[in-house]
């Protein structure tokens, strides 16, 4: 500042350096300060510090000051500084700063601590509170609580860390409380360090000190169907008065408590819900409590309703709630003892089987075990099943009879190979199609001419079965496969089958056969063939099966005996003679005469024809020389068949035409017979004609005059009934003209007002339109301008006449309409 004197206003104050003794002192106004030459004015000047009520501020590096509140200064003059100290200083005089003084913030509010709230306050350093004789020493860390309402004095000394509020307790809630320190609680008890216990009380809790609020417990509202299942951390007494011991559970019910809120040392296991058993159920619970609260592990209990109870703590239910068996009168328990008990008078060891038949009512004891429920089974005199006596291990089949199982049985499942299984799945005759019931009787329908030979292992012997039969395989019996030879040529092992075609039937086989000239042939053969036995003889029903093969064998024979009858001949000589040298290879020759079977012994097999269904060279050049060789005789033959069909075509010619002319003469024979015949009877009919020719003019003419009145009679009720119906006709006619006539004019009428209701709409419409695309202000133009200037615009506008309302008074557009719309009227 270059001013040397300077006017220092009210509560204004500036800092003065002496250069000369290095000293910074206040001037405080009102004041006119003249600076020196050694003086210098370094701050200033400044409003005072004003402090309003309820407010402070605090000072940084304040000055000391002396009881009576003066400054302390030093030797030189300078004010004595608290340096790294603060000062708190409240509502007062407005004071300036002296050199070295800070202000720390802001001029603050006192702070007003409401109801249910504290400050959390904690000593910064050690200092002693309140007033003389009833001082409390405070040490550095030490926190305690400033409760409202009330308002707080800051101190230099405390630092204020939280403000806390109190929680409401409501009904049916507590508050988890731990203690940080070894305290005491609002209800004056002693608490360990970390010790947790609950607050129920309702209202406003506000934590002591030492106290933390966990979380809120809500209570857990109980019903009749519903407990809560707890569980005792540690030794306790429970809200009941009763002493928990740790890890002991128990349960909490409506008869206890409507509702309850889990302790600090409850565990909260689950919610159990009420077991409620009807009329017709029962349970079995495991590990029961008796009466006095002990549990009887290992044990268990039969519980019939109706009835409702909670599971205990422990207790489990076997398999849940049952209900009772209902046996009808098919049906059958199979009962298993687990423990030796005795049942209305008779005694069971564990182990024991036995089996409750119905119609009844069953609840088994928890002595016995359930094994299964049983069914009669109903089976048709063509059904079966297999039983296997477990005691024994006897298996037999029953067959045609509902059968109930005995305790002592059980079914049987009856395995077969797979090549078994599939034939029966893919036989259309077979009643096992699909899934299989295993302990179901394989039954196979074996079809008509056919056998099925069937080995029983057990018995060491076969039985053959003719169809058409129902085969029924006993327990230790199986079906005998065979395995045939199929395709052309034949291959081994191609044709499965559990059923022996008997025959009659074919085979067909290609073979290859060479001539003496060495032609090589391809032979396409079939083969009738049938088994000749006697179905009663039983050594000829076991004789067909003794060839596995019989298909392959026999094409083999029947092969290797054309190619050695083959081998011995020309190529021309079989071409020509092929059916003979092949049937009697086959068959073989007794004189000149082939014979007509070919019979294996071994399985009774008969050969009965041979067709040569080709012949078909190997050789390309002998099939070229064959083709035409073939080609000629078919000409040949052709021309024989002409010359003969013509031939016999000539003489049944001439024997039609020697037939005819015998015809002829008996025709005319018989035609002068007749005529000899028809004379006589006309001389007969000329004598009766002369003689009764009066007689019949006159009858004749009585016969007339009856009819011809009957006639006119008959004649004039027709005419009645035809000049009736004739009127009617046309009254009806009339009537039909007239009511159509004025439907007619009905319709005419209607469309006549459609129209013209169409027409008035359309016109309507029209105007409405011409009125729109005018607009409200032409048709005002026109309404004012002159009636020249209002045709020109009408003429203009396409309009001749025009109407206008105010929109109140009813117009009849029905008859104005031409006016308005068309040419004026003319009079």
């Amino acid at each position: 500042m270059g001013d040397s004197i300077i006017r220092i206003k009210p509560f204004h104050y500036i800092h003065v350096l002496d250069n000369n003794a290095n000293v910074t002192f206040v001037q405080v106004g009102p004041l006119t300060f003249t600076r020196q030459d050694h003086q210098k004015v370094v701050f200033g000047p400044e409003p005072m510090i004003m402090i309003p009520p309820r407010n402070y501020v605090v000072i940084s590096n304040p000055v000391e000051r002396k009881p009576d509140g003066t400054v302390v200064t030093d030797e030189h003059g300078n004010a004595k500084l608290k340096h790294g100290d603060e000062e708190i200083r409240f509502d007062s005089e407005p004071f300036p700063l002296y050199p070295g003084e800070k202000l720390s913030g802001k001029i603050t509010p006192l702070q007003i601590v409401a109801p249910l709230t504290a400050l959390r306050l904690r000593a910064l350093r050690d200092f002693d509170e309140g007033k003389e004789g009833a001082q409390v020493r405070r040490t550095a860390g030490e926190e305690w609580l400033f409760q409202g309402p009330g308002t707080y004095i800051p101190r230099v000394e405390v630092s204020v860390v939280e403000l806390i509020r109190a929680t409401i307790i409501k009904p049916n809630t507590a508050l988890k409380v731990r203690a940080r320190k070894a305290c005491k609680d609002s209800s004056n008890q002693d608490r360990k360090a970390g010790e947790e216990w609950l607050i129920k009380q309702v209202g406003a809790y506000l934590p002591g000190i030492d106290e933390e609020i966990i979380e809120r417990v809500n209570a857990i509202t109980l019903t009749e169907k519903k407990a809560l299942h707890l569980r005792a951390i540690r030794t306790f007494v429970d809200s009941f008065k009763k002493q928990r011991k740790a890890g002991e559970e128990w349960l909490i019910t409506l008869a206890d408590a409507e509702t309850h809120i889990p302790d600090v040392y409850e565990e909260l296991v689950g919610e159990v819900e009420i077991t409620t058993l009807s009329s017709s159920q029962y349970c079995v619970v495991l590990d029961p409590v008796d009466s006095s609260g002990k549990q009887l592990f290992g044990q268990k209990e039969l519980r019939r309703g109706e009835a409702c109870f909670f599971l205990l703590p422990g207790e489990r239910l076997e398999r849940g709630i049952q209900n009772h068996y209902i046996l009808s009168e098919e049906e059958a328990l199979l009962l298993r003892a687990t423990e030796t008990f005795t049942e209305n008078g008779v005694a069971h060891a564990p182990g024991d089987l036995w089996m409750i038949y119905g119609p009844t009512d069953y609840v088994p004891p928890v002595e016995v075990e359930i094994i299964e429920k049983r069914k009669q089974i109903p089976l048709d005199e063509n059904e079966g099943i297999y039983v296997r006596d477990v005691r024994t291990g006897r298996v037999r089949s029953i067959v045609g009879e509902t059968y109930m199982l005995k305790p002592s049985e059980e079914l049987w499942p009856k395995d077969l190979p797979k090549e078994v299984e599939a034939l029966l799945a893919k036989e259309k005759f077979s009643d096992t199609r699909g899934s299989r019931d295993k302990t179901r009787v394989v039954s196979y329908r074996a079809p008509h001419n056919t056998a099925v030979q069937i080995y029983d292992y057990k018995e060491k012997k076969s039985r053959v079965v003719f169809g058409p039969d129902l085969v029924l395989l006993g327990p230790d019996e199986h079906f005998t496969i065979l395995s045939l030879s199929g395709d052309k040529p034949k291959r081994p092992h191609v044709i499965k089958a559990i059923a022996l075609q008997l025959g009659p039937e074919y085979t067909t086989d290609i073979i290859t056969v060479e001539t003496s000239d060495h032609a090589r042939l391809s032979l396409k053969l079939s083969y009738n063939w049938r088994f000749d036995i006697d179905k009663n003889n039983e050594d000829d029903a076991y004789k067909i099966f003794q060839v596995p093969d019989f298909v392959g064998d026999s094409c083999k024979a029947i092969a290797s005996r054309v190619r050695g009858a083959v081998a011995a001949v020309p190529f021309d000589n079989f071409h020509k003679n092929s059916a003979k040298i092949i049937r009697g290879a086959v068959f073989g020759v007794d004189g000149d005469r082939v014979k007509d079977e070919f019979p294996f012994p071994a399985n009774k097999l008969v050969i009965t024809n041979v067709d040569i269904q080709s012949v078909e060279p190997v050789d390309q050049r002998t099939r070229d020389a064959l083709q035409k060789s073939v080609q000629l005789a078919i000409e040949i033959t052709t021309n024989s068949q002409e010359a003969a069909a013509r031939h016999e075509a000539e003489r049944l010619e001439q024997e039609a035409r020697g037939r005819l002319e015998r015809q002829k003469i008996e025709d005319e024979s018989k035609a002068e017979e007749a005529r000899r015949h028809l004379l006589g009877l006309q001389a007969e009919s000329a004598a009766v004609e002369s003689t009764g020719q009066a007689k019949a003019e006159a009858k004749a003419r009585a016969d007339a005059a009856e009819i011809e009145g009957e006639a006119s009679v008959q004649q004039a009720r027709l005419k009645a009934e035809a000049l009736k119906i004739t009127s009617e006709a046309e009254l009806k006619q009339q009537t039909d003209y007239q009511h159509n006539e004025i439907e007619h004019k009905k319709a005419l009428t209607t469309l006549e007002i459609t129209k013209k209701k169409q027409m008035a709409d359309i016109e309507a419409d029209k105007f409405k339109n011409l009125v729109n695309s005018i607009g409200a202000d032409t048709i005002r133009a026109i309404s004012q301008a002159g009636p020249e200037l209002q045709a020109k615009l009408l003429q203009g506008l396409g309009l001749k006449s025009f109407l206008i309302t105010d929109g109140n008074s009813p117009i009849n557009l029905f008859n104005t309409a031409q006016g308005m719309i068309g040419a004026a009227p003319t009079h």
